[in-house]
Order: structure tokens, then C-alpha cells, then sequence
């Protein structure tokens, strides 16, 4: 069967229908065959363009599919040295850290050549050599309450405890920083983490200690949780999405509301409306949402929406691969370049000025 080439049959299809339309502007075609050869070069389009867009795949790239739902792509290699985006990473170190440096001085006694003592002899040049360690420090600090008898009333005083001593042993901020990052993030299994701490402080920690760390910053971060939401309900525009995770063999989702330099996730069963329900964010919510598409965002028409930018450009490289049109191209280009002016600016986001560099003069 042989193949079309899609600019070819749409450079026919104008073709024909320029040279009927200089029919119709030199007499020759009557009103009638005009309405009907109009209606019928209409339904040619209209054909063409659904029979090309079958014959190209949407996927995660040229539309608003999840990569979840398309085939995997195996194009896109990764190459030592790529550089990430986002934002730059925090490089200061934890203040729980200390740095022990040292010198020593490897001293020249002797010529290697011919045996002269060149220990009186100055030193014109030296050579660095560098070894980096860690050892593991054990910190333990031991607080002694003094306990007295007053000789005038017999009552017994004892001396103030720290107040994060709050009873005969606790463990310290760095410990459970360190227990909670492994747990958090690269989700170290429960039993090793206890096995890594017994080795590192010969002290066995309880996992249901170990799991406390978590929880009671769970509860530390409450307060702040509250005052979040406050400032994303106040936010003129909104950033949602949501991602999958499993939890206990069970996929779960990942809800994110963020603006500015607040970014909020929270955890629920479900990824649609009862979800978007539960956590009760947006139903509260007056402002801009920008989202991917998503239909259950649309439900809410109390708010405003707006789509991502990354899923726009996907439609519109469908609609370049399909159609080829060139206000897509135009719109494509408008909205890299407007991405790349904004990355660059330090308040990121466009001013007065700005906007008439991208989009040139009116």
C-alpha cells in the first residue's frame, strides 16, 4: 500500500482549491457549484486532518498523556556530565558536621644523590598531597543536676535540666536527622538503619524509636503545615499535580500544591475528586489553578484555570507534527523563549519590559 506524505496532499488540496476559487473570481463557476465545491473542499479538510492525526501516536511528548499510560521511550539516553535544572542545590554543610584538618611537614634530611645533610638547607618549594576520611563521631553529653539540702527549711533542691533533656536519655537533633533522611528519602529499610546505628554507636535503638524520629516531626511540622495552607489559599496563581507512590505494596498519590517558595504534598488513596475533596485545597480556593489537563481540576469552575506550560508545548508539537501550522510554530517558539527570559531573571517573572522583548512591539 503506498504511503502519503502529509505536506504533499495538503499542497494539493490548496492547490485545487486556489485555482477554483480563480475560477469563481473570472465567472466561470455558478452559485450554486460554488456553495457545493465549498462544502465539499471542507469536508476534504476535515478528513485529512483526522486521517493524519491517526496515523501519529499522542504520547507524553506531543500531548498531555502521563508517561504512565504511553510506551516507554528508549530514545532519550542518559550521558555522563548532563547538567539538572531546577533550582540550585544547597551545598552548605549540616551543621552537626565539624571539619578536623591537619599538616604534617615530610622533611628533606638528605640528597637522594649524593648523601649531602640538607638539614640546615631552607626550603625553596614544597608539594601538596590530600586525603579525605570520615570517621564517625560519638558525642555524648552527660549533664550532672546538683541536688542540695537547705539548712534553713530541710527542703531538697535539684538544679534545671536542659530543656531538651527531658529524661534519664534522649537522643540528639543529629542522630535523628540522620535516621529520618534515611528513612525519608532513600527509604533505607527499618531493620538496616537500626543495624547501621548499633555499629556506628554500639547502642541498640529500638525501630519503634527509630520510627518516632518521623513522627514527632510529623507533629513539629503541624503548625507549619497550617500556616502553608493559609498562604496558598492568598496565592493569586496555584500549581498542582499529582504523582503516584506506592505505600505498602498500594499505590497511593502524591498530591502538590505550590506557589512561590511554599511547596505542599500531601498523601491520599485516591488521585481524583475525592481526593481534591478530602484534602479540601482547592474547593477553598479563588485563584488561578495551572495544572496538566487533569479533568477532575476542571470540575471547579469557582477558580480560574491555566495549563502548564510544558503540557502546551506538547500539544503544539502534535499539532506542528500533524498540521504543520505555522501559528503553533509561532506560539511554540514564544513560549521557549518566554521560559528561558523568565529562568533567567532573578524575581522569575515577566515585567512590563520583558513581555515587549519576547513578544516585540504591538
Amino acid at each position: 500500500m503506498a504511503t502519503l506524505d502529509k505536506a504533499s496532499v495538503r499542497s494539493e488540496v490548496s492547490r485545487l482549491k486556489a485555482d477554483f476559487e480563480n475560477l469563481c473570481a473570472e465567472g466561470k463557476i455558478t452559485g450554486e457549484s460554488q456553495a457545493i465545491m465549498s462544502s465539499l473542499f471542507m469536508v476534504v479538510e476535515l478528513i485529512l486532518a483526522i486521517f493524519l492525526e491517526r496515523t501519529t501516536k499522542k504520547d507524553a511528548t506531543n500531548s498531555s498523556k502521563p508517561s504512565s499510560q504511553t510506551q516507554k521511550d528508549e530514545s532519550a539516553l542518559s550521558h555522563a556530565g548532563s547538567n539538572g535544572k531546577g533550582k540550585p542545590e544547597n551545598k552548605a554543610a549540616a551543621l552537626t558536621s565539624r571539619t578536623v584538618e591537619s599538616v604534617a611537614v615530610s622533611k628533606v634530611a638528605t640528597c637522594d644523590v649524593c648523601g649531602e645533610d640538607l638539614t640546615g638547607v631552607p626550603c625553596v618549594h614544597s608539594e601538596r598531597r590530600t586525603k579525605i576520611d570520615i570517621v564517625f563521631e560519638k558525642v555524648v553529653e552527660h549533664v550532672d543536676a546538683e541536688i542540695k539540702q537547705c539548712p534553713i527549711c530541710d527542703a531538697t533542691v535539684k538544679g534545671r535540666f536542659p530543656a531538651d533533656l527531658h529524661g534519664p536519655l534522649q537522643y540528639g537533633d543529629g542522630l535523628k536527622a540522620f535516621v529520618i533522611n534515611l528513612l525519608v528519602c532513600p527509604m533505607v529499610a527499618l531493620n538496616r538503619i537500626q543495624k547501621l546505628v548499633t555499629a556506628m554507636l554500639e547502642v541498640v535503638i529500638a525501630e519503634a524509636t527509630l520510627l518516632k524520629f518521623v513522627l514527632r516531626l510529623h507533629l513539629a511540622l503541624a503548625s507549619w503545615e497550617t500556616q502553608a495552607i493559609e498562604h496558598l489559599l492568598k496565592a493569586p496563581a496555584l500549581h498542582v499535580d499529582e504523582t503516584s507512590l506506592r505505600v505498602d505494596r498500594k499505590n497511593q498519590w502524591i498530591h502538590v500544591y505550590s506557589a512561590g517558595d511554599i511547596t505542599l504534598k500531601l498523601l491520599h488513596r485516591k488521585r481524583g475528586k475525592e481526593a481534591i475533596e478530602s484534602i479540601n485545597l482547592i474547593p477553598r480556593y479563588g485563584g488561578i489553578i495551572i495544572h496538566d489537563c487533569w479533568s477532575s481540576y476542571f470540575a471547579y469552575q469557582h477558580c480560574g484555570h491555566g495549563l502548564c506550560g510544558s503540557h502546551l508545548l506538547r500539544e503544539l508539537t502534535f499539532i506542528v507534527d500533524v498540521h504543520d501550522y505555522r501559528w503553533a510554530k509561532q506560539m511554540k517558539r514564544l513560549l521557549q523563549q518566554t521560559c528561558i527570559t523568565v529562568s533567567k531573571s532573578t524575581d522569575k517573572k515577566l515585567s512590563e519590559s520583558t513581555c515587549k522583548s519576547v513578544t516585540g512591539p504591538s
